[in-house]
């Protein structure tokens, strides 16, 4: 007889058992995709626990019933009898009798996701979007989980923080870009490595110039050419902010300074980041876009998850282009890198102010110019008239908690002012 297999092919041997995960944004598009992930190799992981924001329990309750975690938490107080009657009703929608499933344990609160971050298993994966990710970040990590890190925001706000609280090689990137940088590093010694290339698709406004910026409505900077995602990540992509946030997610990730951190656009999305090394070869991760493959790697790392997406025809003829960034017309990344150089709570305003001038534009309160020209504002402000904590500290632990959380506050606070909602 031959050895065991899982349902996806791998072999199995007897004292191989499933590793066991906690999803935290279990409802948004990484944490969909990466249940999909699950459900393709079930002898391979297992859920634990599952985390989302509340607004979409009737697919929470779906995930619980066919994932079986131990326990399930919803960031809205108020969404925990909701989420026990969708459970209820899913369950008798599936046919289950009384007794068929077992109800997992039910938190509730702006300290439930955390919770659940900190719940036993081998590997967390942080999908959560935005600043809310810190807590669970931290709490992941405190815990001695593996953190599969789609949550950039976290690393970005808390800096010095998430690195001194991870022990090496805890935090795995998931984002594409990081995760194909981790890739490619496997192919050379840290002091062989020159430079680190980001790459961007250059999302539905590539080649405009400023001027053609000045009318750009919501609906348009939602309509990304290649990627499925959320609409924070999205507009991020269009106003390349979200680029900007990965230079700096770069930095902090694999100690490169900020000048050997460049950006190409590669309106292709195939190509998702590249290592110069210093006898000038270069390695670059190819694949199509989806993101199932670094969510995949994310789980299971260091070991690759067979046919966790599509490859590249290779019997196809393919054209892929790079183009250097225009700053003028997209100074977000270039905003970043000062934020990420000031280091301290610099890019936790950045963040901040972004997220709130998002939501600004999505109202139809600022332009998609003023976008990235208010965090400029907000960031100027911070830096010539708040003392910044842990600046200069690079990646030593100055900065505290209570420091990121006050910049945070304040960046919000007045680019709410500035996009007239207070």
């Amino acid at each position: 007889m031959g050895a065991p297999m899982a349902d996806n092919g791998r072999v199995m041997s007897p004292s191989d058992t499933a590793r066991e995960i906690v999803v935290l944004g279990s409802t948004g598009t990484i944490g969909t995709q990466a249940l999909d992930v699950v459900r393709r190799n079930p002898g391979r992981f297992r859920v634990t626990g599952l985390a989302a924001g509340g607004g979409r329990v009737g697919l929470l309750a779906e995930q619980a019933l066919q994932f079986r975690p131990e326990i399930v938490a919803v960031a809205k107080a108020s969404a925990a009898q909701e989420l026990q009657l969708a459970f209820y009703a899913e369950a008798k929608r599936r046919g289950y009798a009384a007794g068929d499933y077992a109800i997992p344990k039910i938190v509730a609160g702006p300290d439930a996701v955390a919770e659940v971050a900190g719940w036993q298993c081998d590997v967390v994966l942080n999908g959560v979007t935005g600043a809310l990710g810190l807590a669970s970040t931290l709490a992941a990590l405190d815990a001695g989980r593996t953190l599969a890190l789609a949550n950039k925001e976290s690393l970005i706000m808390g800096g010095p923080l998430v690195k001194e609280r991870a022990r090496p090689g805890q935090i795995v990137p998931v984002d594409s870009e990081h995760s194909a940088l981790a890739q490619c590093l496997r192919g050379g010694r840290a002091e062989e490595v020159r430079r680190l290339v980001l790459t961007a698709s250059g999302g539905p406004f590539r080649g405009r110039s400023r001027a053609e910026l000045a009318d750009v409505t919501v609906e348009q900077a939602l309509d990304h050419p290649t990627w499925d995602m959320g609409p924070v990540i999205t507009i991020n992509s269009a106003t390349l902010v979200n680029k900007g946030l990965e230079v700096i997610e770069a930095h902090l990730l694999f100690d490169v300074p900020m000048d050997r951190i460049g950006v190409m656009v590669h309106p292709q999305s195939v190509i998702h980041s590249m290592v110069e090394f210093t006898d000038g070869s270069t390695l670059a991760q190819a694949s199509p876009p989806d993101m199932r493959l670094p969510i995949a790697l994310g789980l299971d790392w260091p070991d690759r998850v067979p046919d966790a997406a599509p490859a590249v025809d290779w019997t196809a003829s393919h054209t892929w282009e790079l183009f250097p960034l225009d700053d003028e017309a997209f100074p977000a990344v270039a905003l970043a890198r000062r934020a990420g150089e000031l280091g301290g709570t610099v890019p936790a305003v950045y963040n901040a102010a972004n997220e709130e001038c998002v939501e600004a534009f999505r109202a139809g309160r600022l332009p998609f110019l003023g976008i990235v020209d208010t965090i400029a504002s907000v960031v100027d402000e911070h830096c010539d008239g708040h003392r910044i904590e842990g600046h200069g500290s690079g990646m030593s632990a100055e900065l505290t908690l209570d420091d990121v959380l006050a910049a945070d506050g304040w960046a919000r606070a007045r680019a709410r002012e500035l996009t007239g909602l207070d």
